[in-house]
């Protein structure tokens, strides 16, 4: 049953029927009983004023888009709204991430949290949301549309540059470089590759990009393609993978082979953390995913109670070293505490 003030007041379909059944025979007034009955139906329903968020990651099962889901609950806790959370199992499954979105427009959400599995594969869906008045917030990576209330984001190029930035440093400025790119795309990954070779061409022109190749966002095509660059290119000194398994890959081949080259990755996992603290990872540049989702959903609630979220809202990287891998600021970052929100 629809209130026109816009909430939704929920009952259970037996009862709906019941009432309905009531109305038709016209007997609101004509017995005592009817009202009465009434009274019980009415009893049964509750009315949860609540808004209802759907929040869609590009997949569920590494630690980032946990520590996302953490995020976003905690503002939903504190706003006070429904997290309705939902990706597809694979962050390549764009189609399947286009039907959850489809669902969720038809289930009639209030706004919608998406971060884009492709950049302009998502189009018609944002653009559909829109046409129906419900709110999109872009979260992780973007979307070639403007049809979106606000976009939480790393600042994915300046990463890149970041991660440019470390590898002139531990190259005293000269060598020879491979990348292990992601997948084409992925606006967020893509963001942090152009980062990174427009700032070694401009500030280290001494450092020679050697080869690129894409392991698709897997874990075992990140290996194959990182060993295949080291066998084709064995005067290498570096390496720089883009996104978590890309760095993983990297670490593995660079891990069978006993090379002497240097690795920059992107993103974390615990076994990323341990390569990082054996030597085996010089650095890592790292996202704050618990406050991606966290301010993602409070973006939406500013704009379902009428205020305008500022459109684009970037949010800060950081490398990490083993230096400072123990400082506690980046400890809190990389290890929110994903059982208070997620259990």
């Amino acid at each position: 049953m629809r209130r026109k003030n816009g909430d939704w007041l929920r009952c259970p379909k037996p009862v709906v029927r019941a009432i309905n059944r009531i109305r038709l025979r016209g007997a609101w007034t004509a017995l005592p009983v009817t009202v009465f009955l009434i009274l019980i139906a009415l009893a049964a329903c509750h009315r949860d004023t609540r808004k209802r968020i759907a929040v869609v990651p590009k997949g569920q099962a590494h630690l980032f888009w946990q520590s996302v889901h953490a995020g976003a609950v905690s503002a939903a806790r504190e706003n006070g709204v429904e997290i309705i959370w939902d990706g597809a199992p694979l962050e390549t499954d764009f189609s399947g991430q286009m039907q959850i979105v489809e669902a969720m427009i038809t289930q009639h959400v209030d706004a919608i949290c998406l971060a884009p599995t492709d950049k302009t594969a998502l189009i018609s869906v944002v653009e559909r949301a829109n046409r129906e008045k419900i709110p999109v917030v872009i979260f992780d990576s973007p979307i070639d549309t403007q049809n979106f209330v606000a976009q939480v984001a790393t600042d994915n190029y300046h990463a890149g540059a970041m991660a440019a930035e470390r590898m002139g440093k531990i190259l005293d400025g000269k060598g020879r470089v491979a990348e292990v790119a992601v997948e084409p795309g992925s606006a967020s990954t893509m963001a942090r590759e152009q980062g990174f070779e427009d700032a070694i061409k401009k500030d280290f022109p001494g450092i020679q990009i050697r080869d690129k190749r894409y392991g698709m966002s897997d874990r075992a095509k990140s290996l194959a393609v990182a060993e295949n660059m080291l066998t084709a290119h064995d005067d290498l000194n570096a390496m720089f993978a883009s996104n978590e398994s890309s760095s993983v890959g990297a670490a593995q081949a660079l891990k069978g082979r006993n090379a002497k080259v240097k690795l920059v990755g992107f993103d974390w996992s615990p076994g990323l953390l341990d390569d990082l603290k054996s030597g085996l990872i010089d650095s890592l540049v790292v996202q704050d995913p618990f406050r991606m989702g966290h301010d993602a959903v409070v973006a939406a609630v500013e704009k379902l109670k009428g205020a305008t979220p500022p459109k684009i809202q970037n949010l800060p990287p950081r490398v990490i070293t083993r230096e400072n891998l123990d400082d506690p600021d980046v400890q809190k970052q990389l290890h929110p505490d994903l059982d208070k929100y997620l259990k």
